[in-house]
């Protein structure tokens, strides 16, 4: 079986998204249309490589809220929105916030097989044009049938945190700290050579363009204590009654943050790329998915990883980087509890908590920072799992060359 490697991994800058509810606006790519915004980062990965973006075979594209601004091929369009040659096709996927990590998994999976020679996966999320769950509105996703095996009801993805909290004995003090480490780490981390600058239109106001260059959701200084003082986002009577367990201890402030970002890998066979006079960062190792329970919901790293670790026959102490999406504190947490690994190794440069969860775009955006961080230190192996709707969860090892 061929190998598939990534030659470049780039994202966009993590910018504030606009709260599906009250009226703050989003933040520094929020003018950007999400097209422009992906399309940005792509032409920039062909800048980067010197690269005839003709010779790529598809452009595989993680989105989730398929709608709107982002509905249609997304990927197609922003492929065209950065110039880039009419014969390469693309194709958008959602796997919920797995999205872009299945998109690189099947990049590199169709390249190993032999059906395809390069191709890009990327996603794409504007949070602030298309907010979370605006393809749900007045719509029943799910089917009578879905809601009487799971009866009284499937339930937020924040009650579902809480009940992890509850499950893996996590105390509120336990996600703040983790929470305040998640923005320390990112704070501390240097991430200019994965981030690409985004040229921002003119504003309302008759502003000109301007350039957003790094992450604005990062805030240093965070402190548990800080964090303390935030009231639980989820608690309400129906939930209370419904799982007297929960104490009730997710917050804004140890939460994945609403953000807008694009992110892509460039994906090849080994071969290809030694005929191109292009070098190998790292090799696709292994893959695995998994479903969990879709009350708890957020618990699918666990098996997930389970999984992956059989199929490689590595141990968890064998690998050097592990990112747990921190699409809530509790999730890492209960995954790094459950496998008993170094914290050391954890999203050793902060996670969503810090840098944001631009959903259709965080898989690739963790494998970018995690490739990076792995040359950056010289480890050889990093694992990416991620939380998924409905119980899912992907995972990915990666082996530095």
């Amino acid at each position: 079986m061929r190998s598939a490697v990534i030659v470049d991994a780039v994202r966009s800058p993590m910018a504030k998204g606009r709260a599906a509810k009250g009226d703050r606006p989003g933040g520094a790519l929020s003018s950007v249309h999400p097209v422009e915004l992906l399309g940005q980062v792509l032409a920039q990965l062909f800048q980067r490589n010197n690269l005839d973006p003709g010779l790529v075979d598809d452009v595989i594209t993680g989105c989730v809220s398929q709608v709107g601004e982002q509905s249609g091929p997304i990927g197609r369009w922003s492929w065209l929105a950065a110039g880039l040659p009419e014969h390469v096709p693309s194709t958008t996927i959602h796997r919920a916030c797995g999205s872009s990590q299945q998109a690189a998994d099947f990049a590199a999976q169709t390249i190993m097989a032999g059906a395809n020679d390069i191709v890009v996966a990327s996603g794409i999320e504007s949070m602030s044009r298309i907010p979370m769950l605006t393809a749900r509105i007045g719509q029943d996703p799910f089917g009578p049938s879905v809601a009487e095996r799971y009866a009284p009801g499937l339930i937020a993805q924040g009650v579902s945190a809480e009940l992890i909290a509850s499950r893996f004995a996590l105390s509120r003090a336990d996600l703040d700290e983790y929470s305040a480490r998640s923005h320390e780490l990112a704070a501390q981390s240097d991430f200019t050579a994965e981030i690409t600058p985004i040229t921002v239109p003119s504003d309302s106001d008759g502003g000109g363009p301007r350039v957003v260059d790094a992450d604005e959701t990062v805030r240093p200084g965070t402190t548990a204590a800080k964090l303390a003082g935030l009231e639980p986002s989820f608690r309400t009577d129906e939930m209370s009654e419904r799982f007297p367990e929960i104490d009730w201890s997710v917050t804004a402030g140890n939460s994945s943050q609403l953000s807008d970002g694009a992110s892509a890998l460039l994906i090849m066979s080994e071969e290809k790329a030694k005929a191109l006079g292009l070098t190998p960062r790292a090799r696709f190792h292994s893959f695995a998915l998994a479903g969990d329970d879709p009350i708890s919901m957020l618990t699918g790293p666990i098996p997930a990883t389970e999984k992956i670790l059989e199929k490689s026959g590595l141990a968890i102490d064998e690998i050097d980087h592990y990112e747990v999406n921190e699409a809530f504190a509790s999730v890492p947490l209960a995954w790094r509890k459950h496998f008993d690994a170094p914290i050391e190794r954890l999203n050793p440069r902060g996670g969503a908590i810090a840098l944001g969860h631009p959903l259709g775009a965080s898989g690739a955006r963790l494998m970018t920072t995690m490739l990076y961080a792995l040359e950056e230190t010289g480890g050889r192996f990093g694992l990416q799992t991620m939380c998924e709707a409905g119980g899912m969860a992907n995972a990915t090892i990666i082996e530095r060359l």
